[in-house]
Parts: C-alpha cells; sequence; structure tokens
C-alpha cells in the first residue's frame, strides 16, 4: 500500500475524531428527559410521583382560544376631532336657508348628532363588546356603540329627519335640497377617527396578561401511575413537569458522566455512519474531500437544529433538511443517499423535543426530494419538488396525530405555514451546492450534465480539429457508462471523464493515428522513436493544461492522467529496442500519469485501452473480441497499474464481461444490398 494512501487513511481518521469532539462540545449542557411518552399508549415507567410543586401548562390550543377571545372583545379605540369650525358653517347654512322657526331646531339635531359622534368606519364585525374608546386630550371615555353613528348612518338619519319634518323648502336655492346645502360632498363629515396604534397597544397589554398556567401540581401528587393510559389532561400535565425539568430543575448529575453520555452517543453515530459508507463505497470513504464534505453535513444538522431549538422547537419544521438529500444526491452515487441522509439526520432525534417525529417526517421529505428531483431539477420545474416536500411533511404530521388521537384532529395549523416554508427553502438552499463544490474540489450532476454536452466548446473544438479522437472518446465514454452502472459506480462522472480524457491530443492532432486520413503520410515519419514517443506522451501533460486553462473540475480532469496511469507508449519503446535502444532507457517511453485510484477511473482506462485495440482487429467474432479484451485488461494488472485502485477482481470481470457485449454489438454484421442487373 502506497504512502499517499497512508496519508489519506490518517486524515480520514483525523476527521472523524474531530467531528466526534466537535459534535460533542456543541451539545448542550443539559440532561435528557427520562421519559417517552404518547397519548393513547400506557406510562411503561415506574409511578410517577410529582418531586416538586410545578404549574400545569396551557396547551397550545388554549392558549389560541384564549387570545381569541381577547382579541374579538378588545375595544376598538377612536380619536376624537373637533367639529367646531365645520358645526359653524352648518349653523350658518341652515340660519340662511330656513325660516327662523325652524333652523334651531335644525341645527340642533345635527350637534347633538355630532356631540354624540360620528365614526369615520364601524369596527369590525368580529367585535362583540358594546362600547368604543374615545380618545382626546383630555384621556379615554367610553361610549355605548348604539348611541353612534358612522358617516353612512349619519347620512340616512339626517336626510329621514329632513324627510319627516319638511324641510325641504329653502329661501334662496329651490332647486337644491338642505342635505346637499349642508353636505355638498354628499357624505357626512365624521369627527370619530379609528386609531390603530391604540387599539393594537389595548390589545397587547390584554394579551400580556394571559397566564400561561391553569393550575398548579403540588410535590407528592401522583402524576400517572405505572401502566396507566395516557389521557389528554395527563399528557399535558407530563409535558408541563418536563417544562418544568428543563427550565428550574436541569441537569444536577455530574457533568463530565454527561459529555461522556455525548461522546458515546455522538461516536456510535459517526462510527456507524463510517461504517455504511466503506460498505456501500469505499471510493468516497477513502476520498477525503468526499469524506469530510458528509461530516460538514453534520456539523450543518447540528448547528441548525440548536440554534433553531433556541427560539422554539416547534421550529425545527421550517428547516430544510430534505435538501441535504438533495446534496448528497448532487454529488455521489444514487444508492448511497437514502441510507447516508437517515444517518446524517440521527442527531435531530437526541437533539430536539418530539426528535423522532421532526426526524421520520424530514426523512419522508427528503426521499421524496431525492426521487422527484431526478425528473424536475432545472429552472422553475424545482419548484414541483417543493409541493413534494410539503405533501410529504403534511402526510406524515397528520399519521402521527391520526395515531395519537384515532380522530382526524389538527391541533395547529400554524405547522402546515411552517412545511410551505420548510418546502420553498429546500429550493433556495439548493444554490450553497456550487459554493460546496469549490469548496470540497466536488464536481455535481448538474455541473457534469453540462459538460457531458457534446456541443461545449471544448468538445466542438475536439470534434473539428481532431475528429479522429473525438470518436475514439465517444466509443470509450460508451463503453465505460455500460460498465459503471454494472459494477454500480458513478456513471455520468464515469461518461464525462471519458469523453474528456484525451483532450491534450489537441495540442498535436495529426500525430495520432485516429486523425490521420487513409492513405497520407504520418507526421512521425520524420521524427525519432524518442521524439514521437514525446509527443505521444506529452498529450497527457497537455491535456492537464488545457483542463487548468478550461477550468474543468478536478476530478473530471484527474481522468486525463490517470487513464494511462504510469504505462509504456510500447509501439514507439519496442520499435526502439528493435533499432538497438537501450532497453534501460524505458522511462523516456514511460507516461509520466497517476495511477487510478477510484473505480471510475479504472473503467475508463480499460475502456480506452480496449476500444483503442480493438481498431486493430481483423475478424469480430466472439472469440476474438473475448481474448482482446482479456489480454488488455491482464496487461494492465500484470504492469501493476491498478494497484491503487479500489476495485476487487469481481468487479474488473463484469467489466470485461460487458465490454465483451458491447463491443460485438457495436460490431455487428450489415447484409449486403444486390445491385440491380437491368
Amino acid at each position: 500500500m502506497s504512502s499517499n494512501f497512508q496519508i489519506k487513511k490518517f486524515r480520514i481518521l483525523i476527521s472523524i475524531l474531530f467531528i466526534i469532539l466537535l459534535m460533542t462540545f456543541l451539545m448542550p449542557n443539559e440532561g435528557k428527559f427520562r421519559y417517552e411518552y404518547q397519548k393513547g399508549r400506557p406510562w411503561i415507567y415506574e409511578t410517577l410521583i410529582a418531586p416538586v410543586d410545578f404549574p400545569i401548562l396551557k396547551s397550545g390550543a388554549e392558549l389560541r382560544e384564549e387570545r381569541n377571545k381577547i382579541s374579538s372583545s378588545t375595544i376598538p379605540h377612536y380619536r376624537k376631532k373637533p367639529s367646531e369650525d365645520f358645526l359653524q358653517n352648518v349653523k350658518s347654512v341652515v340660519n340662511a336657508e330656513l325660516p327662523d322657526s325652524t333652523s334651531d331646531f335644525v341645527f340642533k339635531f345635527i350637534d347633538d348628532t355630532y356631540k354624540a359622534g360620528i365614526m369615520d368606519e364601524s369596527p369590525d364585525s368580529a367585535y362583540t363588546g358594546g362600547v368604543i374608546a374615545v380618545v382626546s386630550d383630555d384621556g379615554i371615555s367610553y361610549l355605548p356603540m348604539g348611541e353612534l353613528k358612522n358617516r353612512v348612518e349619519a347620512y340616512e338619519a339626517f336626510e329621514t329627519f329632513v324627510k319627516t319634518h319638511h324641510f325641504d323648502t329653502l329661501k334662496n336655492n329651490q332647486s337644491i335640497s338642505l342635505l346637499q346645502r349642508i353636505f355638498p360632498s354628499g357624505v357626512v363629515t365624521p369627527n370619530l377617527f379609528y386609531d390603530n396604534s391604540s387599539t393594537q397597544a389595548s390589545l397587547k397589554n390584554s394579551l400580556s396578561d394571559v397566564s400561561p398556567t391553569k393550575g398548579i401540581i403540588y410535590s407528592g401528587q401522583l402524576i400517572v401511575s405505572n401502566g396507566e393510559i395516557i389521557t389528554a389532561e395527563t399528557e399535558q400535565i407530563l409535558d408541563s413537569f418536563k417544562a418544568e425539568f428543563e427550565m428550574s430543575m436541569g441537569f444536577s448529575g455530574n457533568i463530565l458522566l454527561l459529555k461522556t453520555g455525548h461522546l458515546l452517543i455522538t461516536a456510535f453515530i459517526v462510527l456507524l455512519f463510517a461504517a455504511t459508507l466503506w460498505f456501500l463505497s469505499k471510493d468516497m470513504f477513502n476520498d477525503p474531500n468526499s469524506f469530510n464534505f458528509l461530516l460538514l453535513l453534520f456539523i450543518l444538522v447540528v448547528l441548525s437544529t440548536l440554534f433553531v431549538m433556541d427560539t422554539s422547537s416547534r421550529y425545527l419544521y421550517i428547516v430544510p433538511y430534505s435538501v441535504i438529500a438533495l446534496y448528497l444526491y448532487s454529488f455521489f452515487s444514487s444508492s448511497v443517499v437514502i441510507p447516508l441522509y437517515a444517518i446524517i439526520m440521527l442527531p435531530i432525534v437526541f437533539l430536539s423535543q418530539g426528535g423522532f417525529e421532526i426526524y421520520f417526517a424530514n426523512l419522508t421529505a427528503g426521499s421524496a426530494a431525492f426521487f422527484t428531483f431526478r425528473y424536475w431539477d432545472r429552472g422553475w420545474l424545482q419548484f414541483i419538488n417543493s409541493v413534494f416536500v410539503f405533501c410529504a411533511l403534511s402526510l406524515v404530521y397528520i399519521s402521527f396525530r391520526l395515531i395519537e388521537e384515532g380522530a382526524l384532529s389538527i391541533p395547529d395549523g400554524n405547522l402546515f405555514i411552517y412545511f410551505a416554508w420548510n418546502s420553498l427553502l429546500v429550493i433556495a438552499a439548493y444554490p450553497f451546492l456550487f459554493l460546496f463544490e469549490k469548496l470540497f474540489g466536488l464536481v455535481s450532476n448538474s455541473r457534469l450534465r453540462d459538460l457531458s454536452d457534446a456541443t461545449t466548446p471544448l468538445l466542438t473544438q475536439l470534434a473539428e480539429e481532431a475528429p479522429g479522437t473525438f470518436h475514439h472518446s465517444l466509443q470509450v465514454a460508451n463503453l465505460s457508462e455500460s460498465a459503471a452502472r454494472e459494477i454500480g459506480a458513478n456513471v455520468l462522472l464515469t461518461r464525462v471523464g471519458a469523453l474528456y480524457h484525451d483532450i491534450g491530443k489537441l495540442s498535436n492532432p495529426s500525430f495520432f493515428i485516429e486523425n490521420i486520413p487513409a492513405g497520407e503520410v504520418s507526421a512521425h515519419k520524420d521524427l525519432s522513436t524518442e521524439q514521437s514517443a514525446a509527443i505521444i506522451l506529452s498529450h497527457v501533460e497537455d491535456g492537464m493544461a488545457l483542463a487548468h486553462k478550461m477550468r474543468l473540475p478536478s476530478a473530471v480532469s484527474e481522468f486525463i492522467s490517470t487513464h494511462h496511469g504510469k504505462s509504456q507508449a510500447l509501439y514507439f519503446f519496442n520499435k526502439f529496442v528493435n533499432e538497438g535502444g537501450n532497453p534501460d532507457e524505458i522511462g523516456k517511453f514511460t507516461y509520466n500519469g497517476n495511477l487510478p485510484t477510484t473505480k471510475e477511473h479504472v473503467v475508463v482506462m480499460l475502456a480506452d485501452s480496449v476500444e483503442a485495440a480493438s481498431r486493430t482487429l481483423k475478424q469480430f467474432s466472439a472469440n476474438h473480441i473475448s481474448e482482446l479484451v482479456d489480454k488488455m485488461v491482464e496487461e494492465r494488472l500484470e504492469s501493476n497499474q491498478l494497484v491503487e485502485s479500489q476495485i476487487t477482481m469481481k468487479e474488473i470481470n463484469i467489466i470485461k464481461e460487458t465490454f465483451k457485449r458491447k463491443l460485438l454489438q457495436s460490431h455487428h454484421g450489415r447484409i449486403t444490398y444486390p445491385s440491380r442487373k437491368r
């Protein structure tokens, strides 16, 4: 095993130790309430006696009902504005238009109405009280609503008064009614205006007086007996005891032992994760970048859970945990997503109240997002995934309520608003994927799909300037994709790596046999074997330089440096030796690349050599193809090109059989069309 591999192992062990210690440190120094209970289920612990006095907390439904009642009965506040100037104008109009015997009578009616008060608008229809508060410079006074009118009611009252007493005949304006003269705008000017700030201040004071408790349990009082079925009332008392424990009683044990417990739980979770990753994908386990990214997801789960819990555990339903499943899907093989997601989410169970329900709801939602995101992952279509996340969260929540109540009871409808925010934040948090891509040197499926498009500038240039190499790369990509799928490797990454593995040939395309048209003289004819070999070998370094210039992801450029490993350009080496050259100078004919380390690297290396060698076959029978594939793979094994890769012989055999099948299919026969004799 190479020293490089040993260093990677050491770094991974350091990362595991670091994440265990960090998560242990982040865990709050609080003892966990030892009892788990659920309404409708029996109490499985010993009979519980109250160790201290504690208040019985009102349920959320009770508090909402009480607050709604206060809100509907809060007295609306109005601010009274002076109306003397307006009434003086009315008096002058009445005196000018009506006889002296009636003008005082009419004005008195109008004046009395304004003194009682005319509101600009009536209180909300939900208001159940019988008075309003009038705010003035002298303070607050309360008026019965029955004595007040709004502007519409006041106009109707004035109109009825005028018609009843036949005050339509005017001295100076026979064509204009009295009401038109008094109210030329057609509406009554109010003098009581709704004061929202005063009303809300009054409501706030009233709500602040609402007591969160409704009784008390005294020390020594029975809370629940062993085997007793937990009712809604008992559950409320247990919830109150739990709240008192966490707020006042707290943790009274040994802090060192508490932290030891946190350390062990954290270690079990992380080691479970590491073991799962080892059995699912050794390549990911042995890749420090991938492994550290996965550990970062652990930290994000813990930090977001602790941060939100400082406000309220109910707000955990807003946290878009499902986006972690999308991050996993974007970077890694789909076969590992759900198991890793399930383990990464485990800290929620130990950190939060009602942790299992929150864990299961988000596990279901994340699984739904994982399956739907494969079909709707671009543009506005991503919002379709939000719908599935919302539905998954809602259905799990309803399912738990059905288990508890035996009926469809929704105690807190606001949670559905939280679910809606959660589903939208999943889409909002997804773009952070590209930040992680840069930080950890990973490449997302989205980026790989873009790179696999044959119309990208680099592949277009390859097709135009080195068409033979481009065609070879397409064939290698097809072979590699099939083999990667068979052994459970990253299919998309393998295909992209195969498409770009030979881009270095763009520097000297005419020196590679596949780009030399039939009948033309080879560009190597005037070169020595050493010069020719140097040009052939340089396409690896040229490819790496071009990949860096075009900013290809490192995960893709690795295929350029590993597709030949440290093998030799045997054609020119053998020619060199046959011409009398020193065999010890083999270094001049050896690729300065890297040995493949992943299954994907191995697949492309083998596909490259097999596809190129298949061009030399004269017969394409099953036996000839089988012998060729076996020979090319055996050469790579015997020359130790695969010693640093984490691939098994079983997988290599699967790759060989896949190559044989695909080559036999691609070199199928065709019938000869008969020519017409006349």
